[in-house]
């Protein structure tokens, strides 16, 4: 049909939200010339360690790396319904001299699993980049406003004050605790190496007329060239794939965290308290021009709703895979580990550029502050009248009654709290008016807000974004395509 190229399913993951970078890692050209790459890491440790392989064959494997006739290896699968051999079969018909020990004593999760795993190695240090540059961000906002005093909420009504800083400490602190636990799969991240079809390595063992120790090097060795310092001492057919439940249980737990705090990002929005970046061109409503939605944050919630569900994926797959393995896992995992990467990806992007560009509006917290606090301020003022000579009951009657009715002109008539102005008027508080407005001044209400940040930037972050101050030097805006 005319324009079937445009007719198939594309993700948004990969036409709308995530980076370049993060696609091409779950590309297949990426994961093809990586099955290529250590099939050459194979033959060079085989070589190195005595079986007749030459350096000519080993030249024409890597002249062939990224040469992939894709429509050639479709055409051997659906022959041989085996993806790993139609690719040795397409690369030795490139490589006619090496044909015969490409893929030397190896099963198809040779290159499978290990392709995977320089996939998540990368993957992860994408991320922890991006994750240390929006904390880095968000490091700079919390300085700028720590010590403006803003309503404090729990049970999602007015609380003690805290201030626009400090509350943005509690989402660096959920975004630390991210980039621990990615770091952590990231250091804890071995290789699969050679381990052959149920992981006893007897096919190597074999290849190597029973010499174990050469077995054990080649294991080694091929890890070392693939870059890892240490290989899963014992694996079945496959890795285990509770490291995939480790992984992307990290990346679940980090959506649970962005959708914390753009939900409260939404909802500071709405109060027009602070405001995500709003391009001069952007439209909020087609119905409602006036509209300034919080849509970068909404598009953070709806994404890391479906990077939580992914756990469920892995660890269930995990859970199903009986003795050395079962073939169960294998389009699950086709589906959930590229999800869980490109949405945390698509994710760390859109909040990087909703960090880059959060804006405060002073005046209309300031107003929210003024209609709540004369209710927060009823102790001080009790204290201050205690002070002046009066009588703790007989103050707190007073202010108890003197609420109420400052209560009923907000909730019933819709008009702003006038309890200061009943206090002035009350004669019984003469004692006290000319210290009200120090008594009523947000400031006095924050506590050490301001001095935690200061000590939190210092003491917990600083030590984490030095680990990437090589990266956050050249840390660029982002601009969002969509």
């Amino acid at each position: 049909m005319p324009g079937d190229e445009f007719l198939g399913y594309r993700s948004p993951l990969s036409s709308r939200y995530a980076s370049k970078e993060m696609q091409y890692l779950f590309s297949d050209q990426n994961k093809f010339s990586t099955w290529r790459k250590l099939w050459i890491m194979l033959a060079k440790a085989e070589k190195e360690l005595g079986l007749e392989i030459t350096d000519d064959q080993i030249a024409e494997m890597e002249a062939n790396v990224d040469n992939i006739d894709f429509d050639a290896a479709a055409a051997e699968e659906k022959l041989t319904r085996h993806d790993v051999m139609a690719h040795v079969h397409v690369f030795a018909k490139l490589c006619p001299k090496a044909a015969p020990i490409i893929h030397l004593g190896a099963t198809s999760c040779y290159v499978g699993d290990n392709t995977d795993l320089l996939i998540i190695r990368a993957g992860l240090d994408l991320l922890l980049n991006r994750v240390a540059g929006v904390i880095s961000r968000l490091s700079e906002f919390a300085r700028e406003y720590r010590n403006l005093p803003t309503l404090g909420f729990t049970h999602m009504q007015p609380a003690q004050l805290t201030t626009v800083g400090k509350r943005a400490t509690l989402w660096i602190s959920d975004l630390l605790m991210d980039e621990r636990a990615l770091r952590r799969c990231r250091e804890d991240l071995c290789f699969r190496g050679v381990k052959g079809t149920t992981g006893t390595q007897a096919s190597f063992l074999q290849l190597f007329d029973g010499n174990g120790a050469k077995v054990r090097a080649l294991d080694k060795r091929v890890g070392e060239l693939a870059g890892f310092s240490k290989c899963y001492p014992v694996t079945g057919q496959t890795y285990s794939r509770k490291v995939d439940v480790e992984v992307v249980a990290a990346l679940s737990s980090f959506g649970a965290t962005v959708h914390k705090m753009c939900s409260d990002l939404r909802i500071l929005a709405s109060r027009k308290e602070v405001e995500e970046p709003f391009e001069s061109t952007q439209i909020g409503s087609s119905a409602m021009p006036y509209k300034r939605n919080p849509m970068r944050s909404e598009r953070c919630c709806a994404i890391a709703r479906h990077l939580i569900t992914l756990h469920a994926n892995a660890a269930n797959t995990y859970a199903t895979q009986w003795f050395e393995r079962t073939l169960d896992d294998s389009a699950n995992r086709r589906l959930t580990l590229s999800e869980a990467f490109l949405s945390a990806d698509a994710v760390l992007l859109t909040l990087l550029n909703v960090s880059q560009g959060l804006v405060v509006y002073p005046k209309v917290i300031e107003r929210h502050i003024a209609q709540e606090l004369p209710f927060m301020s009823a102790e001080n003022v009790i204290m201050a009248m205690v002070k002046a000579g009066g009588d703790r009951q007989v103050c707190h009657e007073k202010i108890r009654v003197l609420s109420h009715e400052a209560g009923a002109q907000v909730k019933e008539h819709g008009k702003d709290n006038d309890l200061v102005a009943r206090i002035k008027a009350d004669p019984y508080f003469a004692p006290i008016i000319s210290q009200l407005d120090a008594i009523l001044d947000p400031k006095t209400f924050i506590g050490r807000a301001a001095e935690q940040v200061d000590e939190f930037l210092e003491e917990e972050v600083a030590p984490i974004l030095g680990k990437y101050k090589d990266h956050l030097k050249g840390l660029k805006a982002v601009q969002l395509n969509i």
